[in-house]
């Protein structure tokens, strides 16, 4: 009984303590988003995570017979080639790269309204030859020319005319040839995470408190619970806390470091993934395939595949590197490329 009552107050005293985190970070940032109009429109965030990568490890664990049984899970969808924009100056190489886009969506329980834009955008590029794969990010702020011609932020896209137009507004503005999509929602990383036993990331003191303010954020969309982060260093986070820590914003780099977070969460995923047992990847599959959305066939899958285990992760990347910040319009204020090398 006395353990019992001290596990309660442990887990009532961590609560307060994110609560009070949560109710600094609300009015830090209402103030931050005073100086920087239009940057904190609402708490649309998102964690894109590597599920093509995820999905070619599940394949060459579990077999070719075992995943097709398991590929209705999946929402596949289709898409229309000649509206993606590619540039005619490109042609298809098989020995060449495979550029997928990556969109993370908020699918919020309580906020239907929310998960409109995608509020992280990335495009993983795997060299068929090295079997490198390479992340960029592409931050969600920036001011890039839509399909119809005109400016808005990168996440609108999604908005208007879902993966087809937000792929087409990567091709057109960038020079890829992108045929190939996966659409996660947030809440799908929370059980990636926690399914593969937490990931080990060093947290530095500025970041406690912010990752703490949306842990309770995250408990009371998801419904999964946690404790707080209690100090800094290298320690494992479950799947609330190391989503928590890929949405944080507002430390020294803003954005721009967010990002930077969520590609490092995103290269512990696969880097746990590739070492998981059967029964950890059939509680992925289960779990987490009925919030993803394709366009990619079991034919593809099972190509790709076959290849799985020679994958690294190399390079990783923010777009663009160089870059300026000005109000826009409606936009509000946005991220300007000086360049689109």
């Amino acid at each position: 009984k006395g353990n019992s009552m001290s596990k309660r107050n442990n887990r009532s005293v961590s609560n307060q303590k994110m609560r009070k985190q949560a109710n600094r970070k609300k009015a830090q940032n209402a103030k931050r988003t005073q100086k920087r109009r239009g940057m904190t429109t609402g708490k649309k965030i998102l964690v894109g995570i590597c599920v093509v990568l995820l999905i070619f490890v599940i394949v060459a664990i579990v077999g070719v017979a075992y995943f097709g049984s398991k590929m209705g899970k999946l929402n596949v969808a289709k898409l229309d080639v000649d509206a993606l924009s590619i540039s005619d100056e490109l042609s298809y190489d098989e020995s060449g790269y495979l550029n997928v886009a990556l969109f993370g969506l908020d699918k919020r329980a309580n906020n239907d309204e929310m998960g409109e834009r995608s509020d992280t955008i990335m495009v993983a590029s795997l060299n068929r030859e090295t079997k490198e794969v390479k992340i960029s990010s592409v931050y969600r702020d920036t001011l890039l020319q839509q399909k119809d011609g005109t400016y808005n932020k990168a996440n609108s896209a999604y908005s208007f005319g879902g993966a087809e137009q937000a792929i087409a507004m990567l091709n057109k503005n960038l020079d890829l040839d992108i045929q190939h999509y996966v659409t996660v929602d947030f809440a799908a990383l929370v059980d990636v995470i926690d399914a593969l036993g937490g990931i080990d990331i060093d947290v530095t003191d500025e970041e406690v408190e912010y990752l703490n303010g949306y842990i309770m954020e995250i408990i009371e969309n998801t419904g999964v619970n946690t404790v707080a982060v209690e100090h800094s260093g290298l320690q494992t986070l479950s799947g609330v806390q190391a989503t928590a820590y890929a949405r944080i914003r507002y430390t020294s780099g803003d954005d721009f470091k967010r990002a930077e977070r969520q590609r490092l969460v995103l290269a512990k995923i696969a880097e746990k993934a590739q070492k998981a047992d059967l029964a950890t990847i059939n509680k992925i599959i289960d779990k987490v395939f009925p919030r993803i959305e394709t366009n990619f066939t079991l034919k593809e899958i099972l190509a790709y595949a076959k290849d799985a285990m020679k994958y690294q992760l190399a390079d990783t990347t923010g777009f663009p590197e160089v870059k300026d910040t000005m109000d826009y319009e409606d936009a509000g204020n946005v991220v300007v490329p000086l360049t689109l090398e």
